[in-house]
């Protein structure tokens, strides 16, 4: 989005004004930045990239807290749903250690 404020329509235009600052970057990535999949961004590329597009790395970031919330492990069901309670730790029994290699 910041691109298309800037007047940057076509990825090659971007990866040029990249490249006249001194970050060279191959098609395939710039591709992938332009399609809109997750990026992988050194902190030196993202240096570049606000020096492009006249902004600061927030301005390039997008929160998505329905994507966050998706990744939260779900509350497994307990036996006891009345008692919110966490399993019961037990001890092993025995010689739980190996030996060490000789």
């Amino acid at each position: 989005m910041r691109a298309a404020e800037r007047g940057i329509w076509k990825s090659a235009e971007m990866r040029r004004r990249l490249a006249a600052e001194g970050l060279e970057i191959s098609a395939g990535k710039m591709s992938s930045w332009w399609a809109g999949t997750p990026p992988t961004i050194r902190l030196d590329e993202l240096d570049v990239i606000c020096s492009v597009l006249d902004c600061t790395p927030s301005g390039l970031m997008v929160p998505e807290p329905e994507k966050v919330a998706a990744r939260r492990p779900q509350k497994a069901e307990t036996i006891n749903a009345q008692n919110d309670a966490p399993p019961r730790v037990a001890p092993r029994f025995g010689n739980p250690r190996s030996e060490p290699p000789l």
